[in-house]
């Protein structure tokens, strides 16, 4: 089976999660990249955006649960956006990184950021 990857990058987002109350009552960036795994051989060939992924859509899927939703972990948030495009888009698997630049560690950093992998079972 073909395994071809498409990507958004960068998406950027003002949004209140975090364990800080200053966090979740102020909100801060978030910075997310996905990457989508599936046979795109089909679009390739038709050249009709039916027949691949609707990367409009895919953001819009994103953009709700990171800007209307609020978790404490990125962990946590990571895991929704990567169930939100399983479930509304006819790809096999998901590799999402979330980032946040300003996490309050105490010091001095460029923030933290998960990746995770989920697959369709």
């Amino acid at each position: 089976m073909t395994q071809d990857r498409l990507s958004i990058r960068g998406m950027t987002f003002h949004a209140h999660h975090g364990l800080e109350d200053h966090e979740i009552e102020n909100g801060q960036r978030f910075d997310i990249d996905i990457e989508m795994f599936f046979d795109a051989s089909v679009a390739a060939q038709t050249d009709h955006l039916s027949d691949t992924v609707d990367v409009r859509k895919v953001y819009k899927n994103i953009k709700k649960p990171v800007t209307e939703k609020r978790f404490y972990l990125i962990e946590t948030l990571a895991q929704r956006v990567v169930d939100g495009v399983l479930d509304h888009f006819k790809v096999d698997a998901v590799t999402v990184r979330v980032r946040k630049p300003g996490a309050p560690l105490g010091g001095l950093s460029k923030g933290t950021e998960i990746e995770i992998t989920r697959s369709r079972s």
